[in-house]
């Protein structure tokens, strides 16, 4: 598709192609936020689950930042996931513009 589009057309697109596959795909989580036994929806929301392991925060942005890192940090404490990847389309080429965070 390459650079320029806003997030949400990379998530659809990313989306198709995963469900494609057969995989378990979950778009715009919801993460509520417990706080003394109180949920708190916050707004909060995953942009894509792969078979309930592997969260997916996607991009478009000049570079990965320190926030983003701390989002993707925050999302996999909160759902007691291990694994995620944080992808930013603003790249010439897309390897150039994945993180993989492992907790």
């Amino acid at each position: 598709m390459g650079t320029g589009l806003l997030e949400s057309a990379y998530q659809k697109c990313l989306f198709y192609e995963l469900i494609s596959k057969g995989l378990n795909i979950q778009r715009e989580v919801p993460m509520p936020i417990i706080y003394k036994e109180v949920k708190l929806d916050h707004g909060y929301r995953m942009d894509i689950l792969v078979e309930n392991k592997l969260v997916i925060e996607l991009k478009s942005v000049e570079a990965i930042n320190d926030v983003h890192i701390a989002q993707m940090l925050t999302y996999l404490k909160l759902g007691n996931y291990k694994l995620g990847l944080i992808l930013n389309f603003n790249v010439a080429i897309l390897k150039n513009g994945i993180k993989r965070i492992i907790v």
